[in-house]
């Protein structure tokens, strides 16, 4: 189990070196493809690196590149857009990076 959560941390850690500003946290939070037609497919997973404007993460969820999400704050807050920017595979494991699409993410403000 401890060698699933390194190969977790180092997909992300991977993703954010092209993001060399944003800072590592752990925000729980719930994700919804915003795709057209698709099932309403939901994930909970944490972000690991954000900022006001971009959040990583690690999701199971099929993304691809520019694809909208919904995120959602466990605990409360305005839910935030995004779109999908850059994606990391990694030892069986995808990272997300997402930029918000409605200005600086309100709850990113307030953590």
């Amino acid at each position: 189990m401890m060698i699933s959560t390194v190969e977790e941390q180092v997909c992300t850690e991977q993703l954010a070196r092209f993001f060399p500003k944003l800072p590592a946290v752990r925000i729980p939070v719930r994700v919804t493809p915003r795709r057209s037609g698709q099932a309403r497919a939901q994930e909970s997973t944490v972000i690991e690196f954000a900022s006001e404007e971009f959040a990583i993460f690690l999701c199971r969820l099929a993304l691809e590149f520019d694809d909208r999400v919904e995120l959602v704050r466990e605990g409360g807050g305005r839910p935030a857009e995004g779109a999908v920017i850059a994606l990391q595979y990694q030892a069986g494991k995808k990272a997300v990076a997402v930029r918000f699409l409605d200005g600086p993410c309100e709850w990113m403000k307030n953590r």
